[in-house]
């Protein structure tokens, strides 16, 4: 099923934990057109600027993956609401894709993960397609061994 010119459902759902662990990642019809919507306004957006494939890390997660891989029990993930990219090793960096949505697009969070200050380990970004959105911008570090977020400056 296509959620945009240059996404499909396969590639936001594909999840290698998932196949490992026999989990089952299929979307409800609600996360699908959550899904359909992060692609419209999100990744197909970025697709079109650089005009190049984007590299999905992480997509869609159902809750009882959201759980195995330690994502937060309120994860957009488990919504069809966010999306983790990371370009590492081609032309396009994340800080790029980082700088492109948080000048041009609209976006309910969006995280420089981890990295160092010229590039971060990769790009979260959501988009809730039933609300306003709250662009916050966000960066994530460790402290103790547990990630925490501060305002992006």
């Amino acid at each position: 099923m296509k959620l945009s010119e240059n996404l499909d459902l396969s590639e936001i759902t594909r999840s290698e934990s998932a196949k490992r662990n026999g989990i089952s990642n299929t979307p409800t019809p609600e996360h699908i057109e959550n899904l359909k919507a992060l692609a419209e306004k999100i990744f197909q957006p970025i697709r079109e600027h650089f005009k190049k494939p984007i590299r999905i890390s992480s997509g869609y997660r159902s809750k009882e993956l959201n759980a195995k891989v330690g994502g937060s029990a309120t994860s957009q993930h488990s919504k069809g609401q966010a999306i983790d990219l990371d370009n590492d090793g081609t032309d396009i960096t994340n800080r790029q894709i980082f700088d492109f949505v948080k000048d041009n697009l609209p976006f309910d969070q969006l995280i420089y993960e981890f990295g160092d200050d010229d590039n971060p380990n990769w790009v979260h970004i959501s988009y809730n397609r039933n609300g306003q959105q709250r662009g916050q911008v966000l960066k994530a570090y460790k402290l103790n061994g547990q990630t925490k977020y501060f305002p992006y400056a």
